[in-house]
C-alpha cells in the first residue's frame, strides 16, 4: 500500500498552503496498492515533533478502500472526521512554533469498518483499529515557517 501527494515528496517541504501561513487545507493525498479483502481506511495526521508531544492534526476513518485520492480541501464521501489536538474535528494544518517539523500522513487497511463517533480522539482510534490492520503506508512532509 501507498500512499504519496502530487503537492510535495516524501520528506521535502509541504507548501505554506496546506499549513496555517496559507489557505489551511488539506493537501491532496494519492492512494494505491490496498489491499483486496480491506474493507476501510483510516488517515492520521500528526507531528511527532510538537513542544508538548505528538500533536494531532487530522483523523480520518471508514474511508472507502477503494479511495485512490483525497483531494485538497475535501474529505472522502462517508468518512468521519475525528477529534485534533485543537479538540475540534477536521484538517488543521502544520503550524510549529519552533523549527522544522516532521508531519506525518499514516494511512492504514483495516478489515472492518470502524463505529465510532466524531468526537473520537487519536487513543481511541487507536484501539478500535489495532486487531484489524492489514497494511500501513506512511508519507512524511516538513514544515518550518519563516
Amino acid at each position: 500500500m501507498k500512499i504519496s501527494s502530487p503537492a510535495f515528496q516524501h520528506n521535502q517541504s509541504i507548501p505554506s498552503k496546506y499549513t496555517c501561513d496559507g489557505a489551511n487545507i488539506n493537501p491532496p493525498l494519492t492512494i494505491s496498492d490496498v489491499p483486496k479483502d480491506g474493507k476501510s481506511l483510516v488517515l492520521i495526521h500528526d507531528d511527532p515533533d510538537a513542544p508538548v508531544g505528538l500533536w494531532i492534526h487530522w483523523l480520518l476513518w471508514n474511508i472507502d478502500p477503494k479511495t485512490t485520492e483525497i483531494p485538497e480541501n475535501s474529505i472522502p464521501n462517508g468518512a468521519v472526521e475525528g477529534t485534533t489536538s485543537w479538540k475540534h474535528t477536521g484538517y488543521g494544518g502544520p503550524c510549529p512554533p519552533d523549527g522544522q517539523h516532521r508531519y506525518f500522513f499514516k494511512l492504514y487497511a483495516l478489515d472492518t469498518m470502524l463505529d465510532l463517533p466524531a468526537s473520537t480522539e487519536k487513543d481511541e482510534l487507536e484501539t478500535a483499529m489495532k486487531d484489524s490492520v492489514l497494511a500501513k503506508a506512511e508519507l512524511i512532509g516538513l514544515y518550518k515557517r519563516r
